[in-house]
């Protein structure tokens, strides 16, 4: 799993501080930012989030619903809202950060909850064993 990869997965699973998310987004060029971003947008795909999601994970990301990406996510079909909210512009970009690692949180937490309760070989669903201190 790659760096970009690692973090994004820790974060959704709470194994690392969102502050400490939010500045290495920040720090990221605006190349890597977008990268992230996208990177996001897959994982909530691959989790199956849907827009039913979208109310708590405004809430849990803690962005107001009336900031653009939660506006967007909001309205239809979570897959088609993803690739709007990765492309909005670089001043959405934080927001878009907090509200898409809310989305992947809760989306994976249900995957995990249904498809993995007995064990996977995910390697993104291994990192709590790999960090026990967290």
């Amino acid at each position: 799993m790659d760096e970009t990869s690692l973090v994004l997965n820790m974060l959704a699973q709470g194994l690392r501080p969102a502050a400490d998310g939010i500045a290495w987004f920040e720090a990221l060029t605006s190349d890597q930012q977008h990268d992230a971003l996208l990177k996001l947008a897959a994982f909530c795909t691959q989790a199956g989030a849907t827009s039913e999601d979208a109310t708590e994970a405004i809430r849990r990301a803690g962005i107001r619903p009336t900031h653009t990406p939660a506006v967007l996510l909001s309205r239809g079909r979570a897959m088609n809202q993803l690739a709007k909210v990765v492309n909005l512009p670089g001043h959405e970009r934080s927001k878009s950060f907090r509200l898409l690692v809310a989305l992947l949180s809760i989306a994976d937490d249900r995957r995990q909850t249904r498809h993995c309760s007995d064990g996977c070989t995910h390697d993104w669903h291994q990192l709590r064993s790999a960090n026990p201190a967290t």
